[in-house]
């Protein structure tokens, strides 16, 4: 298991590093752009008898965090076998 050459290892890490920024600005956005400072104005709308902007703020954010957990370890795998380094 190792990387066939060190522009592999390199296109690796950019491509790690991209997936991360991605799903890092979407945790951003759900938690603290919904939970705090567009809480107000989702306040107006009702999900599940719960104010948006509170829903977010207590439970929205943490679920999907959960997601993009999964979302990050799928996207890895695939990268893992685009560059042959999968653990056996």
């Amino acid at each position: 298991m190792g990387f066939e050459s060190e522009d592999h290892a390199k296109a690796y890490w950019k491509e790690n590093l991209a997936l991360m920024l991605k799903l890092l600005s979407v945790w951003f956005i759900v938690s603290f752009g919904f939970g705090i400072i567009l809480a107000d104005w989702l306040n107006q709308i009702q999900f599940f008898g719960f104010k948006l902007g509170f829903w977010f703020a207590q439970q929205g954010a943490i679920y999907t965090f959960i997601v993009l957990i999964f979302i990050y370890i799928r996207q890895m795998n695939k990268l893992d076998k685009k560059y042959q380094v999968e653990e056996e």
